[in-house]
């Protein structure tokens, strides 16, 4: 996840905009390289997003799918998901899992397996519901964000500052001046933890951190699988999502990509909820994967002052 950090920032002087101000200026991100024109963070583009893998399946085994597109109540979406084995196509089950997203299952015998998943993004999704739930569930500790055992460096370092924007900015500059972009560097069983040991990680090592700092504040987060245009190089993403005044608001640590381009695929309380693709009962290898995701048009501008949602 999350290849080459490319940091997104805004020429202009930032301004902040009140509801229903639609500030239409043109934004530039500077990463490497020219720079790219972006559009105001209210100008959301149709996004083109998707996904092929090839996997090898020895023995027989359940798979479990997250590659679709969920939580975009609202938003325009058309999609399409075809699944061949040993070059015939199949039919998997598809399960909601309620205030995570969509799974796909399917039952494989040994041979090749290739997904292919395409989705277009039209316009805005609605702001995702926050339960009563998503309070208690959110400020647990977790597999990879055990916030409990990082509770008296959150408090320590984090003293003062109150809930809200300032603690979700001092928490992402935090961890991102900490923390080293190293691809390779992390296991899939390191949690919060040992990335705050090691001092690097990738995408979800740092949305782990993030996540864990913020529950030991007793501030609720979690973690969004998600679709990125602007990544570089492409593949999928993972982001912390935080509430501040009753909305679930983006943190991302990496400044890898537009947040407000960001297509949501799966939510959890971390890692464990969010994989795109999970086995059981046999064996499996993933021989190739590649991801897309781009807009039509500019990417959206991202003020890292401003409280952006998935949308």
């Amino acid at each position: 996840m999350c290849p080459e950090i490319r940091r997104w920032r805004e020429r202009s002087p930032s301004r902040r905009v009140a509801d229903g101000d639609e500030d239409e200026r043109p934004r530039v991100g500077l990463g490497r390289g020219p720079a790219t024109i972006l559009f105001a963070v209210n100008d959301v583009r149709t996004r083109r997003v998707g996904s092929r893998l090839e996997i090898e399946v020895q023995q027989p085994l359940e798979m479990i799918l997250q590659l679709a597109v969920s939580g975009m109540t609202g938003a325009e979406v058309r999609e399409s998901l075809v699944i061949t084995h040993a070059g015939k196509q199949v039919q998997p089950r598809e399960v909601d899992v309620p205030g995570e997203g969509r799974a796909h299952v399917l039952r494989v015998q040994p041979g090749r397996v290739t997904v292919e998943y395409e989705a277009s993004v039209g316009g805005r999704a609605a702001a995702p519901e926050v339960t009563e739930a998503d309070h208690l569930r959110y400020l647990r500790p977790s597999r990879y964000a055990e916030s409990d055992r990082l509770e008296a460096v959150a408090r320590a370092d984090f003293a003062g500052i109150s809930p809200g924007p300032d603690l979700l900015a001092a928490v992402s500059s935090w961890v991102g001046t900490r923390l080293s972009y190293v691809p390779g560097s992390s296991r899939p069983t390191d949690g919060a933890v040992n990335t705050l040991l090691s001092r690097q990680g990738v995408c979800r090592d740092y949305a782990h951190l993030v996540i864990a700092l913020l529950r030991a504040l007793d501030v609720p987060a979690r973690l969004a699988a998600v679709y990125a245009p602007g990544l570089e190089p492409m593949d999928f993403h993972a982001v912390a999502e935080t509430l501040v005044a009753g909305q679930w608001r983006v943190v991302d640590a990496t400044l890898l990509a537009p947040r407000a381009g960001l297509v949501r695929i799966a939510t959890g309380r971390d890692a464990a909820d969010t994989a795109f693709l999970s086995t059981y009962g046999g064996a499996a290898r993933l021989a190739g994967l590649q991801v897309t995701a781009v807009t039509d048009g500019p990417l959206p501008g991202d003020d890292v002052t401003e409280l952006i949602s998935i949308s």
